[in-house]
């Protein structure tokens, strides 16, 4: 079994892997001073719920947009599992991509992830949208080539300013707007839900037309991340979702690198 770890702004998940099946998987909230201790009791406990001995953990990946996380991780791998952590972008799992973008070096290890099992999927052009802390969008070629792409504040974030800035305003869950589908709110909060749902749709929508026109040939829109099933039954921007992108890459990785 793999252990794939995806250390994200937000959160780490943490997922169970044999071959390229996910049979578990675990999320806890992001916070760079939980030490190797705190993690392995809690994913020790989570492990024996699904019916799991930390034994059957052969291997540890880890990709991380966290640095200071990485350090109680790699403790993690190697005190708790007796593996000594794969770094998802360092030898001897290295991109194994072209990043054709300015700097290559500050791309983020997720959006790596994601380009390379998105590819390993599913041919052509494509667009990777990844609804995260920040909403990402991945352009890479045919070949499998890295071009670039955008960054946008996340939902969340979008709501959390929003709410922040304005004493007022009330804090909202995230929802689909109800009704007839009306752009035109009659109160504070359905005026709130409208701007932060269409609004966003409108923004996905328009950033993924002006990206395949500059693209100039067909192109496969491939959504991530837990937000994009809720934006699926009113867009019709996405040509699949892929739930867990990021963990197929990690687990594509590692099965390359073990191969070789």
């Amino acid at each position: 079994m793999l252990l794939a770890v995806d250390a994200g702004n937000t959160n780490v998940v943490f997922a169970l892997v044999k071959g390229r099946t996910i049979k578990a998987r675990w999320r806890i909230a992001t916070d760079p001073r939980r030490t190797a201790d705190e993690y392995a009791v809690w994913l020790s406990q989570l492990l024996a719920l699904e019916g799991y001995e930390r034994s059957a953990i052969e291997a540890v990946i880890i990709a991380t947009v966290v640095p200071r996380a990485l350090h109680n991780l790699q403790v993690l791998a190697q005190k708790y599992f007796g593996s000594e952590a794969l770094i998802a972008g360092r030898a001897p799992v290295p991109w194994s991509m072209a990043i054709d973008v300015d700097e290559p070096q500050t791309l983020g290890a997720d959006r790596a992830v994601n380009t390379i099992a998105a590819h390993a999927l599913h041919d052509g052009d494509l667009i990777v949208i990844d609804f995260g802390t920040a909403t990402t969008f991945d352009s890479s070629d045919y070949a499998g080539t890295y071009k670039g792409g955008i960054i946008a504040p996340g939902i969340n974030l979008s709501l959390d300013a929003l709410v922040s800035a304005a004493a007022k305003l009330p804090r909202i869950a995230i929802e689909a707007p109800r009704g007839n589908g009306s752009v035109i709110g009659r109160n504070t909060v359905d005026q709130m839900n409208i701007g932060i749902y269409w609004g966003y749709i409108a923004m996905i929508e328009g950033l993924v037309a002006r990206m395949k026109a500059e693209i100039g040939r067909p192109v496969k829109v491939i959504a991530t991340g837990g937000l994009a099933t809720l934006f699926e039954q009113h867009t019709d921007v996405f040509d699949v979702i892929e739930p867990d992108l990021t963990i197929q890459g990690l687990a594509i990785m590692y099965q390359n690198a073990h191969i070789a």
